[in-house]
């Protein structure tokens, strides 16, 4: 795990690092922010030609049959970094005649690029990566620069579990008293993840019982751009200032306020989905056209906040099934859910239809209004 860290943090600064799959030695290098010289380098330390690897939700849209798993895509030398990134995350339409010349160099991902991917995940940077596969003339170089701390190297199986091997480990840090608007008795506990990424924070409010009795419970994804200016493109905000209002409402319960922000996929790609948007696609087509599924949130966070506060029985707050499934997944026994609705306007509808009709989100009260 402590490998994997580092090298999530090398990874953001734009540094390659080595993944070890058995026998096979692999370099992988973030494609965000990569300039037109990193493929060339890249295969210069390799002394292979470099591969990018996508995710299955990206390939869909190079054309031809959905895919159910990730692929590795051999490059041609001299291809520019503006090319490569609208192969990765590119809004464009290709021409037909060149989805198919590409299709034609896809190869099935193996282990080191699905860690590679994963890698990427967990950095909050676009899910696709650059490969070079290290070889036998090159070893050598490779090996001193492992040596001298130049390079680092990662067990490619660990780096394919980093998104969800943290469970456990979850560090409670501090914790204050911090009276709300809506709730003068409120508590504010901060949990820290172990690789120090992401800060989770339970907002208990009141003295919720702990015993028999199911305790009133949101679970809100951290939204920037709702929570705190209060944009008009989603319903966040006023989800979460109603959920404390309902909780305290309740006679007390927990607000798990989660960093998982655009359903995972981080700020800096949030913001690539609203231009997107912006140019005609839904929410959730925004999201695979950067290479993201429909939600990259994973819950086990909130399972592990939970039981530490000692929590295993809830009145769930949401309109979203899947939050159900997973507390249920995680032995969090959910006695009840209840619908929580923010406001419908001209700038939300078409995220919140999407996510009804497609996520199955649990919208209809709140959509039928304006139908």
């Amino acid at each position: 795990m402590h490998q994997v860290e580092r090298a999530i943090f090398d990874i953001r600064r734009g540094l390659p690092v080595l993944l070890v799959a058995g026998e096979e030695r692999v370099l992988v290098q973030a494609l965000e922010g990569a300039g037109d010289g990193v493929p060339t380098r890249l295969a210069e330390q390799a002394g292979t030609a470099p591969a990018l690897v996508l995710s299955q939700h990206r390939l869909t849209l190079l054309g031809g049959q959905a895919r159910s798993a990730p692929a590795r895509l051999s490059l041609p030398p001299g291809l520019s970094g503006r090319r490569l990134a609208a192969l990765a995350f590119g809004a464009e339409t290709l021409p037909a005649p060149e989805r198919r010349a590409w299709r034609a160099r896809l190869r099935p991902a193996e282990l080191a690029d699905r860690g590679a991917l994963a890698l990427m995940r967990r950095a909050l940077l676009i899910p696709s990566a650059l490969v070079a596969r290290v070889s036998a003339a090159r070893w050598a170089a490779v090996e001193a620069s492992l040596a001298s701390g130049e390079l680092l190297a990662v067990d490619a199986e660990a780096a394919e579990r980093c998104l969800d091997n943290t469970g456990g480990m979850l560090k409670r840090v501090s914790e204050a008293h911090i009276p709300l608007a809506d709730a003068f008795d409120t508590r504010f506990i901060l949990f820290r993840e172990p690789d120090g990424l992401r800060e989770h924070v339970a907002v208990v409010i009141g003295e919720p019982e702990t015993g028999a009795a199911p305790v009133p419970l949101r679970l809100h994804s951290a939204c920037l751009t709702g929570d705190l200016f209060g944009s008009l493109r989603c319903d966040c905000g006023e989800q979460l200032r109603n959920a404390v209002a309902e909780i305290e409402a309740l006679g007390g319960g927990v607000l798990l306020y989660l960093a998982q922000e655009g359903r995972g996929i981080g700020l800096a790609n949030k913001l690539r989905a609203y231009t997107l948007q912006d140019g005609g696609l839904d929410t959730l087509d925004a999201d695979h056209t950067l290479g993201f599924g429909e939600d990259e949130r994973h819950y086990g966070v909130a399972v592990d906040m939970l039981k530490a506060l000692g929590i295993r029985r809830v009145q769930l707050l949401t309109n979203n099934p899947r939050k159900v499934t997973a507390l249920a997944d995680g032995g969090i026994e959910v006695v009840a859910r209840q619908a929580l609705y923010g406001s419908l306007n001209d700038h939300n509808r078409r995220y919140l239809s999407a996510k009804a009709e497609r996520a199955g989100h649990l919208l209809d009260e709140v959509l039928r209004v304006r139908r």
